[in-house]
């Protein structure tokens, strides 16, 4: 009885699975690239299913329910992966194996969505809710006979479609790991900034799919695996070295970058869309955010993917700087691969902590670039070594976006400074309660420039622990408090200054959104309040301007269709793909 109860407390806390790590159109040595890659641990039930991810492996176009994948429990010191490669019979038939059963899809999702919730979780410091109600999200890996995969909140699932290809085999989005972080990173930046789906403007419209598009590829290149092969299916590639010249920002670009995205399946740009190839190939320098094309929710998204991967570029080109030569130019390819995801894998870190930085309304790319620079401040002081937060914002500056409005000159937001008031409010309940958050920005309405109108709520109070690459820990309390007001198009000029565009009549009634993002420090004092003020009558004029050009007033309630009937991001995706 005592082995036992030891034994319960020297569980692993991860498992190791399985995965396709990218998708199966990329082969090495005519096989296809799988990974092994390490997710939070625990028992799980059939599907499989576990505490935060629930695959039912459901085909609502053929009525089909597959048999759910059984992973046994603990045992013989080891969580066993059914899939891993040595434990196949005949080397030769591991593809085969991989592609045809569809209990390795209910894998390949299940650990793709747990390693990118683990991601996020380690990023911020908490645990990260799902934007849909409960705490399980439930996956179905063959939802349907079509080229789309999609987040649903109303449904509380992600589902994954499968289509034939040109060659007449089957085609399944489950199987592609930037499809599946993709969609996984709209469920969880929607549990974190629920109103980023709420009309706004260009870049708010544009944000969710850059965002996520963002994270999976970066998802991707932190896998060495993934580094590894596209450096070897370049000129320098094979063998323990690699000569200098095929690590040239050209080169690199060329062979890992547009490389990833050439040997991406073509039959899946329907489903991924072309973000990756074209925003390789967008050459910096142009005024892209004021260009027409690039008002285009898809389109405007892909220039924040431009300028997350070349500053990627730079700072690995940094980085291998430092390292030196084996033999006449030739550096360690293992150091390189090395290098390489350990630059994606600190951004991918930087991307997700930036999204505490932003404010909870209305976002554009500028409070992004900020909010970057500034989370990475805070966990990593000194950043003169490899020069992540310049190579960002220079990168970002490249492709038409600066940093944002009243931001300190390195781009970070600048700290608060005003006098406020702590006395009437708990040190320790403030650091978890909506109520007693509230019960601050009350005290301080003033101080905070709260305007007097409007409807305020405290939305969420969330207790963060982050860790440095140096081990430095940050402990901070992120507070998101909104503000709506709702009036007739014709009293918001009387009441805020708002000018109106004359296509929205006087007698509509408009919403208008405010709020701010409240960063706490360890012991309750506030940092930064980093807010998009609702009397801002200039952003609220381009924000209504931009709905009225979209036509988004002259849309009636009744002819939109029922929210579970199709899902925001299954009507994006399909927008998408029609162009």
């Amino acid at each position: 009885m005592r082995q036992v109860h030891m034994l319960r407390h020297s569980l692993p806390n991860t498992r190791t699975l399985t995965i396709i790590a990218q998708d199966p159109s990329i082969k090495v040595r005519a096989q296809i690239l799988t990974a092994e890659i390490e997710v939070p641990a625990e028992e799980l039930l059939p599907g499989p299913c576990g505490y935060r991810v629930n695959v039912v492996d459901y085909d609502s176009s053929t009525n089909t329910l597959y048999k759910q994948a059984v992973f046994p429990p603990f045992r013989n010191e080891e969580y066993e992966d059914p899939f891993r490669r040595h434990r196949a019979k005949r080397l030769k038939d591991y593809d085969k194996k991989l592609l045809n059963d569809p209990r390795f899809h209910a894998q390949n999702v299940y650990a793709i969505v747990m390693r990118t919730l683990a991601r996020f979780e380690y990023a911020l410091g908490r645990r990260v809710a799902w934007g849909s109600d409960g705490h399980q999200i439930h996956v179905a890996p063959h939802a349907f006979a079509d080229a789309n995969a999609f987040y649903s909140q109303e449904d509380r699932g992600i589902f994954f479609g499968y289509f034939i290809g040109a060659d007449g085999q089957p085609i399944f989005t489950c199987l592609s790991h930037d499809v599946i972080a993709h969609e996984t990173t709209h469920a969880l930046l929607d549990g974190l900034r629920g109103r980023y789906m709420e009309p706004s403007s260009p870049d708010q419209a544009a944000f969710h799919e850059g965002f996520a598009d963002v994270v999976a590829l970066l998802s991707v290149f932190s896998l060495r695996d993934i580094i590894g092969a596209l450096i070897d299916l370049g000129p320098g590639g094979g063998g323990k070295l690699i000569d200098q010249k095929h690590l040239t920002r050209q080169a690199l670009q060329q062979s890992v970058l547009l490389g990833l995205a050439e040997e991406m399946g073509p039959e899946l740009t329907v489903v991924r869309g072309t973000a990756l190839r074209r925003s390789v190939e967008l050459p910096p320098g142009k005024p892209y955010m004021s260009m027409p094309e690039f008002k285009e929710p898809h389109r405007r998204g892909e220039l924040i993917v431009a300028a997350m991967l070349n500053a990627f570029l730079d700072i690995w080109l940094a980085r291998l700087e430092k390292i030196g030569s084996i033999t006449r130019g030739k550096k360690d390819r293992s150091l390189v691969v090395e290098e390489g995801a350990r630059v994606a894998d600190h951004l991918l870190t930087m991307a997700i902590r930036g999204i505490d930085y932003c404010p909870p309304t209305d976002i554009t790319f500028s409070d992004y670039l900020s909010a970057l620079l500034t989370i990475d401040r805070e966990v990593m002081p000194d950043d003169s070594r490899y020069g992540y937060r310049e190579a960002l914002l220079e990168n970002f500056k490249k492709y038409g976006i600066e940093q944002a409005g009243g931001s300190d000159k390195d781009g970070t937001w600048k700290r608060c400074d005003q006098d406020l008031t702590y006395s009437r409010t708990h040190f320790d309940s403030m650091l978890r309660d909506n109520e007693e958050v509230f019960r601050f920005i009350w005290e301080n309405r003033q101080a905070l420039d709260i305007h007097k109108d409007g409807y305020v709520e405290v939305e969420s109070v969330r207790p963060c622990t982050r860790i440095g690459p140096d081990g430095f820990v940050l402990r901070e309390t992120v507070a998101e408090y909104v503000q709506i007001l709702t009036l007739r198009a014709d009293e918001l000029q009387v009441a805020l200054g708002i000018n109106v565009p004359p296509s929205i009549p006087g007698w509509l009634r408009v919403r208008i959104f405010g709020g701010g993002a409240l960063i706490f420090d360890e012991y309750g004092q506030l940092k930064y309040q980093i807010r998009n003020r609702i009397e801002d009558a200039e952003r609220q004029r381009k924000r209504l301007e931009y709905l009225a050009e979209i036509g988004f007033f002259e849309e009636r309630p009744e002819s939109r269709p029922p929210p579970a009937a199709q899902s925001y991001f299954a009507r994006l995706h399909l927008a998408r793909a029609m162009k």
